[in-house]
């Protein structure tokens, strides 16, 4: 534990504004300064009430899986964060410092959307977080970043980040997106929440870059840590796909004609993507690391 401070960069070396997590800094600076007590749900509130149960019903699963899930990373995140300023990261500190911010703030904006569309008030809803579910976000998460309390290994960093990062940020929150956007925008309903996920799936997309950057940055450092990364990914596929799986699964048919394939194909193409951007790093050096990921920053594509 730090008892004392030697030195600081701001007076010594100064900050590296040119590091790929203080591009992403500027990036929250500007983009992820938005209020969700801003986002109007009036006409999701005459659209909600207007849809069929089984369509109420399939909102609401997702809703409660979604906010469960902000508020877990909400509550899981310091470790990490500590795990980063220990280390005298000051650049990464600084950006990480957002992303408390910004998963509190999706926690505050479905949390709106529940009570004030869905007019869940009191309603226990951890009925629809199945044994899938109870496996990542009960689980996974919190034993993954937990463990960096104690041990603050670049083996425990990895498994961190993979599993926050890549599977409950780059699969299963983007998969999430996906089946509100193809639920809401495609039915012309519910444009609040619709505006409030763009929203929150821009504030991911720096999120998933600044994880793709981590791991790559310590698969760089460390080579043996792929198979950590790989592993961990692999472990976590199948309960991902699981709770895919189980939203889709309880309708017969689904609600607004979804086809349960068509995201199970999204969420697997996204493992693969996340999968493929961390193996690229293997037998890449830091520089190589960093061009890569100022592109990705360049393109807006996370």
């Amino acid at each position: 534990m730090t008892t004392h401070h030697k030195q600081f960069a701001t007076t010594s070396r100064g900050l590296n504004r040119q590091t790929p997590p203080m591009r992403l800094f500027e990036k929250a600076k500007i983009y992820g300064i938005w209020n969700p007590s801003d986002i109007d749900f009036a006409q999701d509130k005459q659209d909600y009430a207007g849809l069929a149960e089984n369509e109420k019903d399939i909102i609401k699963r997702l809703t409660s899986l979604f906010v469960a899930g902000e508020e877990a990373v909400t509550l899981d995140l310091l470790p990490l964060i500590m795990t980063i300023a220990k280390e005298g990261r000051i650049e990464e500190e600084m950006f990480l410092t957002s992303f408390l911010w910004e998963e509190a703030k999706h926690t505050d904006l479905f949390q709106r959307f529940l009570t004030e569309v869905l007019e869940v008030n009191g309603e226990d809803l951890s009925h629809y977080h199945t044994d899938n579910y109870s496996i990542i976000f009960y689980q996974a998460l919190p034993q993954a970043l937990y463990t960096l309390m104690t041990d603050q290994s670049p083996e425990t960093q990895i498994r961190a980040s993979v599993t926050y990062n890549m599977i409950v940020e780059g699969v299963l929150a983007e998969t999430g997106y996906y089946t509100y956007f193809t639920m809401l925008q495609k039915n012309n309903i519910l444009p609040g929440q619709v505006q409030g996920v763009t929203k929150i799936k821009q504030d991911e997309s720096r999120h998933i870059a600044y994880g793709i950057y981590l791991i790559s940055r310590l698969v760089a450092e460390h080579p043996h840590l792929w198979d950590i990364a790989e592993d961990t990914m692999n472990t976590l596929l199948m309960p991902a796909i699981g709770i895919i799986e189980e939203i889709f699964g309880l309708y017969d048919p689904v609600p607004f004609g979804l086809e349960i394939d068509d995201f199970i194909n999204f969420a697997m193409g996204q493992f693969q993507k996340r999968m493929n951007r961390i193996e690229n790093a293997r037998g890449k050096s830091l520089e190589d690391i960093v061009k890569i990921t100022h592109k990705t920053i360049e393109n807006n594509d996370a």
